[in-house]
């Protein structure tokens, strides 16, 4: 569900009252890893280990850890299946398909600026 934007008058109120947070959710969604687990989760519920392999070269320990943060934002599930071994399944909530679009946009345009920003780069640096 889209939020209409505020007033222009009430926006330094909003990240005024809100900073914090705004800057966790922002460090949460912005990592490294979370952008590739949320983008592998897009399609279907995986396993850890299918999850690990799709997502190299993430260790076991940052997937867990990366997992652990996006089950505590509410923008993934956990789920522990009673058989032998135990199955653990993954996937998005609704907040979870919700970030699923935006972040597919920025990977989008990652995508398509990555050769002019490799470009920006190089002249910088050589200055």
């Amino acid at each position: 569900m889209a939020h209409p934007l505020p007033d222009v008058d009430d926006t330094s109120g909003l990240c005024e009252q809100g900073r914090d947070l705004i800057r966790d959710v922002l460090a949460r969604v912005g990592d490294k890893w979370s952008v590739v687990v949320i983008c592998q989760l897009g399609d279907t519920s995986r396993r850890f280990n299918e999850l690990r392999r799709m997502s190299e070269p993430i260790t076991q320990r940052m997937l867990s850890a990366t997992l652990r943060g996006l089950e505590r934002d509410g923008l993934v599930t956990r789920t522990v299946h009673d058989t032998k071994p135990p199955r653990v399944d993954y996937a998005l909530t609704p907040r979870g398909f919700s970030l699923l679009e935006i972040v597919r946009a920025l990977a989008g345009w990652a995508e398509d600026n990555a050769a002019g920003i490799v470009d920006s780069r190089t002249a910088f640096d050589a200055r």
